[in-house]
């Protein structure tokens, strides 16, 4: 066994790839993760004490989520960077630990004193190969799935919570909880029950995260509008920005404006197209190819500079290698990766721009426009529409189809699902997996588009608002009481933090597909199914019939 890692739904056989990670992270870049993620519950092993002790150390917060973000699948695939960030964690703990009186004869673990000999890549690798998931081969295996549940959410908290601070929108008790659910993860007098009241409250705090994120989306960029996105090309260079970060999006639209440089988005950026904010631009042309896991295909027929701000990464073929470029917590090895912002200045993509203008123009991949913008302001504001559809038997159910695409045939359901919903079935979606039926012409009921896209993954906390107000105008106490069912697809942490959002909410009979993570142990799986009623998918028919039963 080279490595292991299982925090994917592309986990091996479902079970967890112990060669080459299927996304194609290496051993050795498997191996860096879990170095840095022990670091980081050696950080928390100080941090948890110093704030009690009313010791502040924001800069070493912030950082913990970077470096938890890092982490997340598909993300960063290069060993340098993350020799970098392993180096800092070692040294931001040995800064916090100066600082922290920890009571006399109190023990120190190897995550809170290890420090490499020499530092360098081979060294870190070794060690890393001794903290993984599977380091103490006695350990029960829900403790372990408990552990690795927690650690996934956090994963998935980070990367929003990140781009909340990116934008200046703080929270301090979230990045303080990471370390505290850091600290119980490795905690072993820590019981099975003590650590299912922390995946619920790691849920929680979810919730309040994408709360931050959304607030700060919202009140930097304007509230998404129902936008039709053109899916088409236009002659000229261009850039194609894929990703989560609308920062950077919008410092680069800033700085192509008036160069001839045209400006498209690609997977989870497609939503940035709603916000009026961005609408000003005149060379943001729209949105190009689909998911995140056909770019390979995409990216070579896009033919320009290709801007990977986050996950999701796929492999490069050696045809746009040099044509991609990094940024924030991405990286691949060999791509140019732009730098940080300094203080008061934005990010310089001036090499992005310059390999664009280098390039020709985009090959069509497709033509027509597909709808986006409904988050929740825009369906709150129609929200009296909703409800007489709703009593006047037009709506009879709202499916949240949320969460992540991915490359399994396996998730040609959720297009069979959304083609078999019946017509008055509507479909309240966020994230990738929405490319699975997007493009279908599934018409609307009233003028409400049976698909309403509430935008990127973090968004699903639309779904959680919307879900909420209807409760409320309908008098209900108990969510799941509502016309509302649950299908989501999953992929990656970003999707576990939404999920455990949704427990923490007490949402019930959720479908998730295509598979169980492999992470859930079967005395944890039974657990999740005793109190919250999660599921597999099953045989589309089957499925459709029980949705609109409410089953």
């Amino acid at each position: 066994m080279s490595m292991f890692c299982y925090q994917c739904q592309e986990a091996a056989r479902n079970e967890g790839c112990k060669l080459r990670g299927v996304c194609g992270k290496s051993p050795d870049v498997a191996a860096l993760q879990d170095l840095l993620v022990w670091l980081l519950k050696g950080i928390s092993f100080y941090g948890v004490p110093a704030r009690a002790q009313g010791i502040s150390d924001p800069e070493t917060d912030l950082f913990v989520a970077e470096a938890l973000f890092a982490t997340i699948t598909n993300a960063n695939f290069d060993p340098d960077r993350f020799a970098v960030l392993i180096k800092e964690a070692i040294a931001r703990r040995d800064a916090l630990a100066a600082r922290v009186a920890l009571p006399a004869g109190t023990p120190r673990p190897p995550m809170a004193t290890w420090a490499p000999a020499g530092g360098n890549v081979d060294e870190l690798v070794a060690q890393g190969m001794q903290v993984g998931v599977l380091a103490d081969p006695d350990l029960h295996p829900d403790i372990r799935s408990l552990r690795e549940l927690v650690i996934y959410g956090l994963k998935g908290m980070a990367a929003y919570t990140d781009h909340a601070y990116v934008l200046g929108y703080r929270d301090d008790d979230i990045l303080a909880f990471m370390q505290e659910a850091l600290l119980a993860a490795a905690d072993d007098t820590a019981t099975a029950n003590d650590l299912i009241k922390m995946v619920l409250r790691c849920g929680q705090v979810g919730v309040r995260a994408m709360a931050l994120l959304d607030k700060a989306n919202t009140e930097t960029y304007g509230n998404p509008e129902p936008t039709r996105v053109n899916i088409g090309v236009r002659e000229g260079p261009a850039i194609l920005v894929s990703g989560h970060d609308l920062r950077d999006l919008d410092e680069l639209l800033q700085q192509t404006a008036g160069t001839g440089v045209n400006v498209y988005t690609h997977g989870e950026m497609l939503p940035a197209n709603a916000y009026p904010a961005f609408k000003k631009y005149p060379h943001f042309v729209g949105n190009y190819g689909g998911s995140w896991w056909r770019q390979q295909d995409e990216f070579e027929k896009f033919g320009g500079a290709i801007l990977m701000t986050t996950n999701c990464i796929v492999p490069p073929r050696d045809s746009y290698k040099d044509r991609l470029f990094t940024t924030g917590m991405a990286g691949w090895p060999g791509a140019t990766h732009i730098p940080d912002r300094a203080p008061g200045q934005q990010k310089d993509f001036s090499p992005v721009i310059a390999k664009a203008k280098a390039s020709g123009s985009p090959q069509s991949l497709e033509e027509g426009q597909i709808p986006i913008g409904f988050a929740h302001a825009t369906v709150l504001s129609v929200a009296d529409k909703v409800v007489d559809a709703i009593k006047a038997g037009a709506i009879k159910r709202f499916v949240v189809m949320a969460g992540c695409d991915g490359r399994q045939k396996s998730r040609a359901y959720y297009t069979e699902v959304a083609a078999k919903l019946p017509r008055d079935a509507v479909i309240l979606t966020a994230g990738c997996a929405k490319y699975r039926y997007n493009k279908l012409d599934l018409g609307d009921i009233g003028g409400i588009p049976r698909v309403l896209d509430a935008g990127q993954c973090n968004d699903s906390y639309s779904l959680v608002v919307i879900a909420q107000k209807l409760a409320e105008v309908f008098g209900l106490e108990d969510i799941n009481d509502l016309p509302v069912s649950y299908d989501i697809a999953w992929y990656e942490q970003k999707a576990v933090i939404v999920l455990l959002a949704l427990l923490s909410l007490g949402v019930k009979h959720i479908r998730l597909g295509p598979t169980l993570p492999a992470f859930l142990s079967p005395g944890v799986a039974k657990v999740l199914v005793e109190n919250f009623d999660i599921k597999p998918i099953g045989e589309v028919e089957a499925d459709v019939a029980a949705i609109m039963a409410g089953k």
